[in-house]
Order: C-alpha cells, then structure tokens, then sequence
C-alpha cells in the first residue's frame, strides 16, 4: 500500500482526549466547570494564569503520549475547552449563547440539552483569533503535525434557523452567511500564516440529519431537510475555501458524543450524495462503531480522491469489536472506496466535553494501540 505523507494518516485521531484528574480540579477550582466552588479544605480558587500553567503541562504530556504510541499527528486534546463546540462559538464577535426551547430532538440520551447559538450584532473573528495561541502551543512542543479542530459554521445556525439571526442586524441571510464563514476563513488563514497543514470542521449537524426527528425538526424551523444539508454544503465550502493546496481538511460527523451519551442514529443513506460532492473538503472522518449508524453502502457516493477513515472504534464504551471483525468491516467498506483511500479512527473524541467519556485512560491507550495496529495489518507502516 502507498504511504500517506498528507493528512489523514492511515491510523488517525479525531481531536480530545480525556482530561487528566489535575486538570479537571484545577478547572473547577477556575470557576471553569459546573462545581465551581472552591469550599474544600484547603482548596482556594486558581487564577487563570494558574489554570493556563496547568493545561500547558498537561497538553505537553497528551502530546508526548500520542508521539510515544506512534501516531503521525496530533492535537492538544482540546484541553483548553469545556466543550468541543461552544468554547470556539462563544468566542465568536456577534454570537451569544442562549439556553434552548425544551425538546426532545435536540436532547442527548443522557438528558442534556445544548445551547443554541444566536446572531445578535456583526459576526466576526474576535482580535487575535479564536484558537491560535492554544495552536501555536501545541505547535511548539512536536515536529508532527498539530490538527486544528473547529466546530462546522452550520452549527452557528440550522439548530436554531432564521429565528436565531437578528433580521434587524441581518435583514440578508445571504451577508449572515459571507460574515459567518468568513470567521472561518480568517481562523484557517492565521493557522495556515503560523505553519498549520492539517484542519478539521467537526460537523455533528450532517449526521444528525440521517435521523428523521432531525429531520423533522429541520423542517419545523421552515427548511426541507434535502435543502438544509445542501445549505450545509455551502456554508462548509464557503468557510474552506482559498485554503493553499498542502493544507489538508477534513470533516468529522458524528451523532453526538457527550459523556459517552447521544442524540442521533441513522443510516448516512439521506445525506450521502450531498455529503460527498456538495462539501469542500478533503476527507470524511465517519463514524461506524454501532448499528445507529448504518451499512457501508452510502459510501459508494463518495468521490474518487476522497479520503475516508472509518470510525469503527468506539469512544463510548470500554469495549472495542475484536481484530477479525475490524479486519472484516475494513475490508466490507473497501467493496464501495478503494482501500488506498480509507483510513482508520476512533469514532469519536475521548472527551468531547471536559468530564470526559465513561472510559479509562488504560481503554484510550489500548483503542489507540488497536487502531494503529489494525492500520498497519492493513496497509503497512508509515
């Protein structure tokens, strides 16, 4: 098989990692999580020049422990971030985070309920961007190369419709959509300027598409669901676009991954043709741990030089399928994408949110290990 030399690398990662015990307490002790007191004895509050001391010890550590089991990129495993989405939302000029209208569409099976973006002034990237000096960190701790994770634009607007934009601010959808994804633009631009090659739209509202309660939902706030996923497309490839061609982007979609809960299942059969030729992106990392997200057949949309990595290692569980049957699915996906263009992932991020999936940190070493193992059974080592 070929080596990859540009991202996405055969055996790959989606982005967080689970939060260190010392890192969650001194997070707590920041006024960062929920249990935000600092009343145990002998437990004063942190400053965020403390708070900001310990996540850099504890990114050098992730970072040094994806180097020592092999892996060809890495990220900071998000752990600057509360959440996977709403630390970089909440940050954009413009865009204020309320709680949401209660409904069962948009509830987790664990019970919690995301908040919803709203447009109330000009959109814009704040001074000094969103991520780039927790980017420029990582980058200077590794030679390899450090993914850059952001939460897709269409997260800022199909959950909550035209309602969540201001029309007295925003009369023009259309000037929403330029000032939206031209965030984008300028956080990938100042990546790319700092010497990033590798960027990744973490896209939950294509997935959460292929289940017909979303679907429902869609329609509801006043869009058919086949126009919103082509509206999806857009704004992706709005946000991506001008980006230099050693510069690698992909896309990840999943049904939702909060503490090993979720708000979605459903075959990609209703996005899949959309998914595949409407969104500018370079590859598709999908997940495929369990039934709620169907068979292999949508993947016969995909285009040639598309890569895919197949998310068949479940972050939700301590459990992994056996080697044969990872061996088996690889080779079930390959009847629809020529090998040379699949890759192999977890399913997810380990820790989407800071407290973290219900997995050990021995289960996230020994899924890395099997991922990395089974890609190079398959495909040889890079």
């Amino acid at each position: 098989m070929t080596a990859r030399t540009k991202p996405p690398f055969r055996a790959d990662i989606v982005g967080s990692f689970l939060r260190p015990e010392k890192l969650k307490e001194a997070r707590r002790r920041a006024g960062m999580e929920l249990d935000s007191t600092a009343d145990r004895e002998g437990d004063g509050p942190l400053s965020q020049q403390e708070l900001r001391t310990v996540e850099n010890e504890c990114i050098s550590e992730i970072i040094k422990f994806q180097e020592s089991i092999g892996l060809k990129a890495v990220s900071d495993g998000e752990f600057r971030r509360g959440s996977w989405a709403y630390d970089f939302v909440g940050k954009v000029d413009g865009i204020e985070l309320k709680r949401p209208e209660a409904s069962a569409d948009a509830t987790f099976s664990s019970g919690f309920q995301p908040p919803v973006a709203h447009a109330v002034s000009k959109v814009r990237q704040p001074k000094g961007g969103i991520f780039i000096e927790d980017w420029k960190f990582a980058d200077s701790l590794t030679s390899l190369p450090v993914k850059a994770t952001m939460p897709s634009p269409t997260i800022m607007f199909v959950r909550g419709g035209r309602g969540a934009v201001d029309e007295t601010v925003y009369p023009d959808l259309e000037e929403f959509f330029e000032d939206l994804t031209g965030v984008y633009r300028d956080e990938i631009s100042d990546l790319v300027n700092l010497g990033a090659t590798y960027i990744q739209i973490d896209n939950t509202d294509a997935a959460l598409l292929c289940d017909p309660k979303f679907q429902e939902a869609s329609r509801r706030k006043g869009l058919e669901p086949s126009e919103q996923i082509k509206l999806q497309g857009k704004l992706v490839s709005m946000a991506t676009r001008d980006r230099p061609d050693h510069v690698a982007v992909t896309m990840h979609l999943c049904r939702g991954n909060s503490a090993g809960a979720w708000l979605a299942e459903g075959s990609y059969d209703f996005v899949a043709e959309s998914l595949f030729n409407d969104f500018d992106v370079d590859g598709y990392f999908l997940e495929y741990d369990s039934e709620r997200a169907g068979d292999f057949t949508p993947l016969r949309f995909a285009k040639d030089d598309s890569i895919i990595v197949l998310g068949l290692i479940t972050t939700k569980t301590p459990e992994n399928d056996d080697r044969d049957t990872l061996m088996r699915r690889i080779d079930e996906a390959s009847k629809y994408v020529n090998i040379e263009n699949l890759c192999l992932s977890p399913q997810c991020g380990f820790a989407s949110a800071a407290k973290g999936n219900p997995v050990s940190f021995d289960d996230q070493k020994r899924k890395l290990e099997l991922t990395l193992s089974v890609a190079d059974e398959v495909w040889g080592s890079e």
